[in-house]
Formats: C-alpha cells, sequence, structure tokens
C-alpha cells in the first residue's frame, strides 16, 4: 500500500519546520547581535568626539569632560548593580517557586531541596550587591 499525497507532506513538513525555525531564529539572532555592537560603535565615536571638542574648546572644557567621564561612569555603575539587584531578586524568587512546587508534587520525599540551587544563588547576589559591591 502507497502512501497518499497527505502523509507524505505532513511527513516532510514534521522535519522541515524544526530545521527552517532553528535557521531563521539563528540568523535573527546573528543579525541582531551585530547591529547591536555597531550601535554601541558608533555610540562610543560620537562620545569620543564630542570628548575630544569639549576638551578642546578652553580650559574649562578639559575639566567638564573629565567630570562628565566620571559621571557618565558612575551612572552605568548604578545601572549594573540594579541589573543585579534584580537579578538576585528573580532567581531566588525562582529558587522559592522551585521548593513550592517540588515539595507539592513530591511530599515523601525531600525533593524540593533542589530548589535551594537557585534560591541561594539569588541570595549570593544580593549579598554581593548590597555587602561586597565595588568601591568608587
Amino acid at each position: 500500500m502507497e502512501p497518499n499525497i497527505g502523509e507524505v507532506i505532513v511527513g516532510v513538513a514534521v522535519f522541515l519546520v524544526p530545521i527552517v525555525g532553528s535557521i531563521a531564529l539563528f540568523s535573527f539572532l546573528g543579525v541582531t547581535t551585530w547591529s547591536d555592537a555597531r550601535r554601541k560603535e558608533r555610540e562610543a565615536y560620537y562620545t569620543s568626539e564630542a570628548m575630544k571638542k569639549i576638551a578642546e574648546s578652553s580650559g574649562e572644557g578639559a575639566r567638564l569632560a573629565v567630570e562628565y567621564f566620571r559621571e557618565r561612569e558612575r551612572r552605568q555603575r548604578g545601572r549594573w548593580l540594579e541589573g543585579l539587584k534584580l537579578g538576585g531578586l528573580i532567581t531566588a524568587a525562582v529558587g522559592i517557586g522551585l521548593m513550592a512546587l517540588l515539595h507539592g508534587l513530591n511530599r515523601q520525599g525531600s525533593t524540593y531541596l533542589v530548589g535551594l540551587i537557585p534560591l541561594l544563588i539569588g541570595v549570593a547576589l544580593l549579598v554581593y550587591v548590597y555587602i561586597l559591591p565595588p568601591k568608587e
């Protein structure tokens, strides 16, 4: 008995859809990464050119350029620390949720302790941000 055309199409689609989907996904990720790197490169170039012009404009310009650079670095460090805080809170919450889920699914064992792994990672991030932040 020969398979009909509908079964052949379904059989081919089962193999082609994931292949085409993964090619499209990784192509998109490659283009996105490349365009983000180009944007950052342009921002750095324009910032350095503006700093040069400010520094060359007058004696006061050099001091203003250094102040601007320090303020920018301070803001970037603040954003980085805020990101670590958020990451620590989210990871700790995932750990607590995982512990509750595993405890609910398996009441007789101690598999819920697996949730301690993300919980402790989140706590370590929060301890780093609040107790051991990098000095200015």
